[in-house]
């Protein structure tokens, strides 16, 4: 077993968020599952096994005000990061570019980049300070960070945003031992993406159903990043369901 970490995973709650708190917590990491729904982190906390511990941390990740508080609380509590997993997100609604709302768009925004971003803020001025200093980012991408689906256009821009803000994150971290990545991921089984197997909307303007793959050998190649050193980077890893219409998509 690896040193145990202090981990926070946004949107824990559901989904890949839960996968990878309770895959973290088996391999004996402390982890701080944070959501906007207590019930729904009630529920990750309680199906935790495994040395490690989960604690849940309600908040809104798009408030910075909350975004501060949450950190507030970690420092206080925990006394340092070591791990901090930007995997809070949404679709947002799958409509043509003419039909999208600005309130859709910032929602989807507010919360897939600005939310990232306000949380990476946070965790940089912590691992810069802390002794030992320096710490691990791993932001969610998706395979919307490089080829998008049909209407889907506040999804797919802000997954290409969240590619440059890991990369700027990468080169600002180098000098202060903070090692930031991304993981592209596409096709994980989870509430988000019910609807794939059963039909998805293909860029001929065809619907197909699509494979998926478990939401927990994600959560195990996240397990494996932080178990590397900080002296080595996974700048991006993409894993995907085999079969999946990702190359050549289109």
């Amino acid at each position: 077993m690896s040193t145990s970490k202090i981990v926070l995973v946004t949107g824990a709650g559901s989904g890949l968020g839960r996968s990878i708190t309770l895959a973290l917590a088996a391999a004996g990491h402390q982890v701080i599952a944070v959501g906007r729904t207590g019930a729904t982190l009630d529920e990750t906390v309680a199906a935790a096994l495994g040395p490690g511990a989960v604690t849940a941390v309600p908040s809104d990740v798009t408030d910075p005000d909350a975004v501060a508080a949450l950190f507030e609380h970690i420092t206080g509590r925990w006394g340092r990061l070591d791990v901090l997993v930007n995997n809070a997100g949404i679709f947002g609604p799958s409509q043509p570019i003419d039909e999208v709302s600005v309130q859709d768009w910032r929602r989807v925004i507010d919360t897939n980049l600005t939310g990232s971003f306000l949380c990476a803020q946070a965790a940089f001025r912590l691992m810069k300070t802390q002794q030992p200093r320096g710490g691990r980012i791993i932001n969610n991408g998706s395979i919307s960070a490089h080829t998008p689906r049909p209407n889907t256009v506040g999804y797919a821009a802000s997954k290409h945003a969240i590619t440059g803000l890991t990369k700027a994150l990468a080169l600002e971290g180098r000098t202060h031992d903070i090692a930031v990545g991304q993981i592209d991921i596409g096709n994980a089984a989870t509430e988000l993406t019910a609807g794939i197997a059963a039909g998805a909307l293909q860029a001929d303007g065809t619907v197909r159903p699509e494979p998926t793959m478990a939401a927990d050998d994600v959560a195990r190649l996240v397990v494996q990043t932080i178990d590397l050193p900080l002296t080595t980077s996974v700048p991006f890893l993409t894993v995907m369901a085999t079969g999946m219409p990702y190359m050549g998509r289109g």
